[in-house]
């Protein structure tokens, strides 16, 4: 397997050509790196105006490797090949490695680069690639791996301290200016004459001594030219060391690669706006930055996040007045730490009565919008204390639980609640604090522990009585001042005290089902399952020629098959498709079937367009500009997925394919609008800015085509 490692960008607050003066003087040897025993010039070349110095060095490395292993190798140190490209006219250097020993067993590439800081040329940044691929070593290749990841990360961690051990060296000897490079008198001269016909760098004469040298003309003319590696840009667009270790915390060389590799996978995944870096980091923390495991979880979650609306759930959704009520849960301040502090008085929470007034998907939207919020807060709270906050603490006082607690469906919607939170919302629980704990207590926990993840459980603190008054108790972990007045602070609580829910406000089982359905769908899409055998299809008619049919969809799940049909006749009343048939029960989902077995194709209806494959993941918008009146048909067919050819990188459709539970079974989430010819533009323009809830995630490969009939299909992958 490669292992891969990428650089944030490091910001020095000094000029380029000092950072040049600095780093110049690692070589031949560094009395900082042990392990860099020398190094030897192989090839140098310099450009007549000497804004262009390239050189080649072999160095010699003293591996921190077992003896065996040099033994069975055979060797006693490594050699690299070191090229430095320094372009003094565009203040660009640019670092390139390889390995000469063992290059048929072991491939090891990296790329540096010091650039000048996009928004100070004043500063210097730099960045830095690498790749290791070990093919064999004699059975060795699990132990050179880890012996090569440790010395680089080592190597990694020494690199600031490096430039600054020697710009403190210059600062001592009196050297703390650098001039910048500038043309010679001549050069000048020949720029004033002729600047309008030249290009801003100037091409170079190359002497045949650099040919014979080692250096080939194209190799020269890549160094002089704008460098085709990309550079240093603004953590908008680059993620800075400094910003990591402001806004997201202290992260190992290793960590901060598996950030970056993935915000990148994502950057060139995504069309429109990537999740913020700490929601990716902490799906990388839940998974010990295993990138593939993180971005299996990270891609399920942002397509349910999609798919739900949580993005909007605190603006759009108003809890019912009966969560204000009676729901005993509320923000209280924070912790020692900084982090927000959730207090949940569950021991005086009706569970029952809020499940059967309210249904598990109210409550449930509701706790998805506590930890929105708390995602707010943690964001406000790194801003006001001045250091990465990302997780809050909960308070859950269980003063009066009881059997009552117990009750079936309460404890399943609870069960259904941890899973739905856990899977999404990994990391974001830094400390649970269990206070007054009855003797009931521990039948619950039997049933809900299995459900929560290992190193969350790891943050739980129990207390039974009043053993959170004491030493290690509630006071190591919040202040004094904000200790809640039911727990014997002086700090006035405005969470609500719960209670009963009356009788008069429980709903029946029917009108809790129709309102669970409303929960998941208030929005202008539909939901439908999809069968092999049985198609999904909606009805269109159309009666003035020239409309334009416009949709909307997202694969959910499964790959699918889009036709347009178009007939003179209307098809038989809907036929809804038994999910019972399929042994498959899926809430909110429908399966409707028009076109009769006994009609045929190009007799009783026709195709108006190509059938589009549509693989599981994809979100597809696009229209149809109507020829006939009639009646138009639109169709989502199953379609059996095709194996995927391997990539080293797995692309988002396949990450969503290896998620698929049935293979019999697809679903979708569409909308569709008729509108006139004339409106088609603007209308068109709001679908895709307001009315669409998928346009946050579209990806970034984006492909349109125009069918002989006028329509337009435009179809975006995502995660």
């Amino acid at each position: 397997m490669v292992q891969k490692y990428q650089s944030p960008v490091r910001v020095y607050k000094h000029p380029f050509e000092l950072i040049m003066a600095a780093y110049e003087r690692r070589f031949p040897t560094c009395p900082l790196i042990p392990m860099f025993v020398a190094s030897d010039t192989v090839n140098e070349y310099k450009s007549e105006d000497e804004a262009i110095h390239v050189i080649e060095r072999r160095c010699k490395l003293d591996i921190d490797a077992p003896r065996l292993l040099k033994k069975i190798a055979g060797v006693d140190y490594v050699y690299f090949v070191q090229k430095n490209s320094l372009n003094r006219r565009e203040r660009t250097l640019h670092i390139e490695a390889y390995n000469e020993t063992f290059s048929n067993r072991v491939i090891i590439n990296e790329h540096c680069c010091y650039t000048v800081h996009p928004d100070n040329e004043d500063w210097t940044c730099f960045e830095q690639s690498a790749s290791l691929d070990i093919k064999s070593f004699f059975g060795f290749e699990s132990t050179v791996e880890k012996i090569a990841m440790k010395q680089y990360t080592s190597n990694i961690k020494k690199g600031k301290e490096i430039i600054e051990y020697y710009l403190k060296q210059l600062e001592e000897e009196g050297i703390t200016f650098v001039p910048r490079w500038t043309p010679p008198v001549a050069c000048k001269l020949e720029s004033s004459t002729s600047h309008a016909r030249r290009p801003v760098s100037p091409a170079i004469n190359i002497p045949d001594s650099a040919t014979k040298e080692g250096l080939n003309n194209k190799e020269i003319l890549n160094t002089s030219s704008s460098p085709s590696e990309p550079t240093a840009g603004t953590p908008d667009d680059k993620l800075d060391a400094d910003y990591i270790k402001r806004y997201l915390g202290d992260l190992t060389p290793m960590q901060e690669s598996c950030l970056i590799r993935l915000r990148q996978w994502l950057q060139e995944t995504h069309k429109g706006k990537i999740p913020k870096d700490e929601h990716i980091l902490r799906f990388l923390r839940a998974r010990d930055f295993n990138i593939d495991k993180a971005r299996e979880i990270l891609c399920q979650s942002l397509t349910w996040r999609k798919q739900h609306q949580v993005d909007y759930i605190l603006d759009t959704w108003n809890p019912p007045q009966v969560l204000q009520d009676y729901y005993a849960g509320g923000w209280h301040h924070h912790d020692k730490d900084g982090r927000p502090l959730y207090v949940l008085r569950l021991g005086q929470m009706d569970t029952k009565g809020l499940v059967r007034a309210l249904g598990e998907e109210a409550l449930l939207r509701y706790v998805l919008s506590i930890n929105e919020e708390g995602l707010r807060r943690c964001e406000e709270n790194t801003k006001v204390f001045g250091r990465p906050i990302s997780s809050w603490t909960c308070l859950v006082d269980l003063e009066g639980l009881n059997m009552r607690h117990l009750w079936r469906p309460g404890v399943k919607a609870l069960l259904r609640i941890i899973e739905v939170v856990e899977a999404n919302y990994p990391e974001t629980l830094g400390r649970l604090l269990i206070l007054r704990a009855p003797r009931v207590f521990p039948v619950l926990w039997t049933l809900v522990s299995p459900f929560i993840d290992d190193n969350t459980r790891k943050k739980f603190l129990i207390y039974a009585g009043n053993d959170y008054q004491g030493p290690g108790g509630l006071l190591d972990y919040i202040d004094k001042e904000i200790i809640p007045d039911f727990l014997g602070g002086e700090c006035m609580c405005e969470v609500p005290e719960g209670g009963l829910v009356p009788k008069s406000l429980y709903r029946t089982a029917e009108e809790l089902e129709n309102e669970d359905i409303k929960l998941w769908t208030e929005t202008i899409y539909q939901s439908a399952s999809v069968f092999k055998g049985a198609p999904h299809e909606v009805l269109i008619q159309i009666v003035d020629a020239s409309s334009v049919i416009t949709w909307d969809f997202d694969v959910c799940k499964g790959d699918i098959v889009f036709n347009i049909f178009h007939s003179k006749r209307a098809p038989q009343p809907p036929k809804k498709d038994s999910l019972g048939a399929h042994s498959i029960t899926s809430p909110g989902g429908n399966n409707v079937q028009l076109i009769d077995k006994v009609w045929q194709l190009g007799r009783d209806y026709s195709m108006v367009e190509s059938p589009l494959i549509c693989k599981e993941g994809e979100s597809v918008q696009g229209s149809h500009v109507t020829r006939w009146p009639g009646f138009y048909i639109l169709q989502w067919k199953f379609h059996s997925m095709p194996a995927c050819a391997t990539t080293s990188l797995p692309r988002v459709d396949d990450v969503l394919a290896s998620l698929q539970v049935s293979s019999h079974k697809c679903k979708v989430m569409y909308y569709t609008e008729v509108i006139g010819s004339e409106d088609f533009r603007g209308s068109m323009t709001s679908l895709e800015s307001s009315h669409s809830g998928f346009s946050q995630l579209s990806a970034a490969t984006t492909s349109s085509s125009q069918s002989h009939s006028s329509s337009m299909i435009s179809r975006w992958r995502f995660c």
